[in-house]
């Protein structure tokens, strides 16, 4: 994951991309504060917010201890707030998604939300961003696992 400031990075950012895979995805940054809103059936979650020591949420952020604080819930106007839980929702639905999924934004300086992506198999330790979530809905993890599974016996009986 690259972020181009200046276009004379750009050749070096794709030329690093394509060391990964044969195919690449560019798509314009968007500057703003991370949110994250899990999805478990027909609901949302309470909306998170992931605060990465560097410019964005990346490798290192996500998987170093300390290198990222997670709020839940996200301090944000309440009106955001139910707005991104409302767009993870139709996400999720547009998405044709079972079960359980997180989904990503970055809300601007404005307050416009723009979703980043879906993580459709997200993680699920405890401290994964799905199961704080839930616990600041008050589910806890062992009921939370117990949900899913029964999301997906339901599911699987349709």
């Amino acid at each position: 994951l690259s972020v181009v400031k200046r276009r004379e990075e750009l050749s070096a950012a794709i030329a690093e991309a394509f060391r990964f895979d044969d195919e690449v995805m560019l798509e314009q940054f968007v500057a703003g504060r991370e949110l994250t809103v899990g999805i478990l059936g027909d609901d949302a979650l309470p909306v998170g917010e992931i605060i990465p020591k560097h410019e964005i949420y990346d490798y290192e952020c996500k998987y170093t201890v300390g290198m990222a604080e997670e709020v839940f819930p996200a301090q944000i106007p309440a009106d955001r707030a139910r707005e991104a839980q409302d767009l993870a929702r139709r996400a999720f639905q547009a998405l044709k998604l079972r079960g359980y999924a997180r989904i990503d934004f970055r809300m601007t300086e404005e307050g416009g939300l723009f979703c980043l992506e879906a993580n459709t198999l997200p993680g699920m330790t405890q401290t994964s961003l799905i199961p704080q979530g839930a616990a600041a809905a008050g589910i806890s993890f062992p009921d939370l696992c117990e949900r899913i599974a029964l999301l997906a016996v339901s599911q699987e009986s349709r």
